[in-house]
Order: structure tokens, then C-alpha cells, then sequence
């Protein structure tokens, strides 16, 4: 679940981002709207493969990664959100959790009829499960055995379509 102090920090920097136009308001259009998505969809079906045909642990992390990255992008450009070229992975971060949080809670619950307790323990664990493959992401390469690079790749394509599936239902909505 996410803390209090990442949430208060996602705050505090969505608020230094907008300032500083590394997130911007903007108008929608659908080409952008689509290429987040087209991209989302090949990165996934490219990490799955990837996995399936055990080719590349290191690879299918950083794709199914960048399957969340973008259609984490295309929901909160649906939403009017733009992010920009500089520290884009943080500045997503920080934007999911300000402006899309309360939205795979509410969402949660109308799908599943949980409680607003546990749908905001599930969206908040969605959330999390982005920023602990952003950081997972930057490191991979450092790991030692083939075992621990299968485990992880493991977790990154099932943290990955989890995440998509909630985004995307969002997202096409």
C-alpha cells in the first residue's frame, strides 16, 4: 500500500511539475491518445512473447515496464494531463498517484463490489506495483543469476498486465 509520505510527495511534486511545465495541461487529440495505446499494447504482447519463449529476462521487465508507462500516459493525457520529456517515468509516477488513484478505487469497487477500504488498498497496491517496476527497471541489469532474472521477469509481466488491465478499463472508458 502506498504510505502517506509517497502520497503527500506525489502532491507536493505534481504541483512542482505543473509549475515547471514537465506536466502540462493540454488538449486532447486522438492520434496522441492512440499511439500511447498502440505502444502499450505491442510493448505487452512483446514481454509476453518474450517471457513465453524465455528469450530475454531483462528484456521482458523493461518492456512490460514501458507497457505500463504508456498506458499510464495515455490515461492521464485522457485525463488533460500531457507529460513531458524530462524525468517522464518519476513525473507518470507522481501524476498516477494524484490524479488516477481515486479512479481504480471507484472503478474497483463498481467491478467488483469490494469496499471502499479494500478497493483503495487495491488501487493503492496497482499504484505501488508501477513505481516498484520503474526502480526495478533501472537496476535489473546488476542482478547475478538466471534464476532471480526469471523470478523478477515473472513479477514484472504479472504486475504489468494487472496494471494495464485496471488502466486500460479507465482509460477505454
Amino acid at each position: 500500500m502506498l504510505s502517506n509520505e509517497r502520497i503527500k510527495e506525489a502532491e507536493t511534486c505534481v504541483k512542482s511539475y505543473l509549475a515547471e511545465g514537465l506536466l502540462k495541461k493540454e488538449k486532447f487529440r486522438s492520434i496522441v491518445f492512440e499511439t500511447y495505446i498502440r505502444n502499450h499494447r505491442e510493448s505487452l504482447l512483446i514481454a509476453r512473447k518474450l517471457f513465453n519463449e524465455n528469450l530475454s529476462n531483462l528484456w521482458v521487465v523493461v518492456i512490460s515496464y514501458y507497457s505500463m508507462f504508456y498506458i499510464a500516459n495515455a490515461f492521464l493525457y485522457k485525463l488533460g494531463h500531457k507529460v513531458g520529456q524530462k524525468v517522464a517515468h518519476k513525473v507518470t509516477s507522481d501524476a498516477l498517484i494524484v490524479f488516477v488513484r481515486n479512479k481504480i478505487k471507484n472503478n474497483l469497487i463498481e467491478d467488483y463490489e469490494l469496499a471502499s477500504n479494500e478497493a483503495l488498498i487495491l488501487s493503492d497496491n496497482i499504484l505501488q506495483n508501477y513505481d516498484l517496476e520503474r526502480i526495478k527497471r533501472s537496476i535489473f541489469q546488476y542482478e547475478s543469476t538466471e534464476e532471480i532474472k526469471f523470478a523478477k521477469a515473472k513479477t514484472s509481466l504479472d504486475r504489468a498486465e494487472q496494471f494495464s488491465k485496471e488502466i486500460e478499463k479507465l482509460a477505454m472508458k
